[in-house]
């Protein structure tokens, strides 16, 4: 439990892009019966060729590439989950915190789960309407020469460019950059990244034609065009307002000579590209079929397990190894408090989320679980880390609430919301002699509650309801401190894999299948939310007096981590292993 659509091409009955709706600065807009009429086309252009019905095509494929795994995932056009497959993913981890993962292996991971859900779903490429493709976001991969790969990707876990991003943070031109992504700035990003390599690696940049994320990079060899969503453009290099890059901000970075990089913007829920004929032999899929390119895995997520339903003050929160808070909000409406967090479109008019993000959640779990696992194993009783997992609920029952602050900091990058310092840590307020493992395994919990109190906080108005998604929100007891934390009843959607649903659901209304965004969510997403679970008062009250105290902690800590980076830059640098256990989030 804690664990809108191209021309089409009547010569070749393919779907094929027009070159004035796809520009460095973004996609023209078009009026709601154009968008129709494309749609009606391009569904003729998946069954004509084919001599097929539109009952022969019921399934479409959401794609959700992890940092850990990718999954391959069919639905059917109404939202039910037919099947699914899933292919370990695997990167690796360098001096001065490298995080980086083979371009080709993603690929051919990929490819590998597409033709494992074909073993699962009979005629599952004669019955597919159109894939969708979503991944990790964040990171930088570079694509050169005959679309191959420069190198190995930069993962959004790759720390070198921490001292590139204080530099280009501490620049006066960094508030305006932030006034119109919306987004601060911080290692995991591309354009940190980029403008670490500029000055300490140019040569990367010189032999690459275009600068990828996962998603797209997946795109790319998906179908040949080289292009980005207008979330990791917005965020990264450009505008909310206007989904399209932005001079000011390029600028801002260092990257006006390097901006020719930066790919075409790409709506996949209007527009989509035929399967190649070397990617449906390796996927087993058939050439032609429409892909959409879905925005970054956290939105599809968010999308997918309900933060966009209508629902006045509804946030929805991924408790995974990193914990993604986000609420849905028109543009026009965002506030902007501090300098942290990010602004993300979502695939809907003039909607976005405000999205606050910790570099670790249960991956703070992890750690005080492997350190008990590592203490019972030297002194000769080693413990199976699924069974300390099983015991985490006793050990909640068996402590007082509140009797400890955790720091919730493990991420050897440190901490990006509510604010961003690369050196922040972790660590316990308040142990005396009384307190044993079960006090401290509690707070290290409650802290996951904290950390959503506190990003949301940043955010504005708390939620007046949570949605959850992630494994660790099937934890009841977990799902308890959250709502005392946040003051709100949670829900928990159904939906088993929520990322690949928010990508498929692109797909279906790029192809027609749904009118708009919002009636594909209403038959998709708010069906399968689960009964309200209000918090316990008294849990409430507790977290509500204990909440002060946790964020004057973080606010006096900063000069002590400072101090303690300091010391650690002054020392032997060991080399820094990135955590291993990730999941999707940027």
């Amino acid at each position: 439990m804690w664990s809108g659509l191209g021309m089409l091409d009547a010569s070749r009955g393919q779907i094929c892009p027009r070159e004035d709706r796809i520009g460095w600065r973004g996609r023209g807009r078009k009026s709601r019966e154009e968008v129709a009429w494309h749609k009606r086309l391009a569904w003729l252009a998946i069954c004509v060729p084919k001599r097929c019905s539109m009952a022969d095509r019921d399934i479409i494929i959401g794609i959700d590439a992890g940092t850990s795994v990718i999954k391959a995932v069919a639905f059917d056009l109404s939202g039910r989950q037919i099947a699914a497959a899933a292919v370990p993913n695997r990167y690796d981890s360098g001096p001065n915190g490298a995080a980086t993962q083979n371009m080709d292996r993603t690929w051919a991971d990929c490819a590998s789960a597409l033709r494992s859900l074909g073993e699962r779903v009979d005629g599952l490429a004669r019955r597919t309407a159109a894939l969708a493709v979503t991944a990790q976001g964040d990171g930088t991969w570079l694509v050169g020469q005959g679309d191959r790969p420069v190198g190995d990707a930069w993962l959004w876990l790759d720390a070198r460019a921490a001292e590139t991003t204080r530099r280009l943070a501490g620049h006066g031109r960094d508030a305006a950059r932030f006034r119109a992504t919306g987004t601060a700035l911080n290692t995991c990003q591309q354009g940190a990244q980029m403008a670490h390599m500029d000055r300490h690696c140019p040569e990367l940049l010189d032999r690459a034609e275009v600068a990828l994320h996962c998603k797209d990079w997946l795109y790319l060899t998906l179908t040949g065009v080289r292009a980005t969503d207008p979330s990791e453009a917005s965020f990264t290099f450009g505008d909310f307002r206007t989904r399209s890059y932005s001079d000011l901000v390029i600028e801002a970075l260092e990257l006006r000579g390097r901006s020719h990089l930066l790919p075409p913007i790409l709506d996949g829920s209007r527009d989509t590209h035929p399967l190649s004929n070397a990617a449906a032999e390796a996927t087993g899929l058939l050439a032609g079929t429409p892909v959409s390119l879905g925005y970054v895995d956290m939105v599809m997520t968010a999308l997918g397990a309900g933060v966009h339903t209508g629902t006045p003050g509804a946030a929805c929160s991924t408790i995974g190894s990193t914990g993604v808070h986000m609420r849905a909000v028109r543009d026009e409406d965002v506030t902007l408090n501090g300098r942290s967090g990010y602004v993300i479109c979502l695939p809907a008019e003039g909607m976005v989320t405000q999205v606050q993000t910790n570099m670790a959640a249960t991956l703070n779990i992890d750690w005080a679980l492997r350190v008990a696992a590592d203490l019972m194993s030297e002194t000769g009783h080693p413990h199976d880390y699924a069974d300390l997992v099983a015991r985490i609920d006793g050990w909640l029952a068996r402590s007082e609430p509140g009797a400890l602050l955790y720091q919730p900091y493990v991420s050897e990058a440190g901490e990006r919301g509510p604010m961003v310092n690369a050196n922040a840590r972790a660590g316990f307020i308040g142990l005396s002699a009384g307190h044993r493992f079960p006090d401290m395994m509690r707070a290290v919990v409650e802290s996951l509650g904290m950390a959503a109190r506190d990003c949301y906080g940043a955010m504005g108005e708390l939620p007046r309801e949570l949605r959850l998604t992630g494994g660790a929100a099937r934890s009841g007891a977990l799902r308890g401190i959250l709502a005392a934390s946040v003051g709100a009843p949670v829900r928990v959607s159904a939906r088993e894999e929520a990322g690949a649903a928010g990508c498929a659901m692109m797909a279906a209304v790029a192809i027609g299948a749904y009118p708009d965004m919002e009636s594909c969510v209403a038959e998709w997403v708010t069906p399968l939310l689960g009964e309200a679970e209000a918090p316990d008062p008294a849990l409430q009250t507790t977290y509500a007096d204990l909440y002060p105290a946790y964020a004057e902690a973080r606010e006096a800590l900063e000069p002590v981590w400072d101090r303690l980076a300091d010391h650690r830059d002054r020392r032997t640098t060991p080399e820094i292993d990135a955590p291993r256990t990730a999941q999707g989030g940027s």
